[in-house]
């Protein structure tokens, strides 16, 4: 199971979402809106921001600038949440 770190739950509370750990075994997170929709995002399978953060801040900060370059057309849904709350 995933662990929540504290940047992502920062970032969850500034969006006004509630995270939880997801139950869908190749996701990270599940998010909630404030409307109720459910979304569950972040491949278990891969690092994100936080996690690069433990290994490296440089590392952290090209491999940020390169899956936001990546996925600059995500505008909504679950692909905006995963860029928001893990990069």
């Amino acid at each position: 199971m995933y662990e929540i770190l504290p940047y992502t739950k920062r970032k969850a509370r500034d969006l006004g979402v509630t995270v939880t750990p997801s139950k869908n075994k190749n996701k990270k997170l599940r998010v909630v809106e404030p409307s109720g929709r459910v979304f569950h995002v972040g491949d278990i399978r891969y690092a994100d921001y936080p996690n690069y953060m433990r290994v490296s801040p440089s590392i952290a900060n090209e491999r940020r600038r390169l899956y936001h370059i990546r996925h600059r057309g995500d505008t909504g849904g679950a692909g905006y949440y995963a860029r928001e709350l893990l990069w």
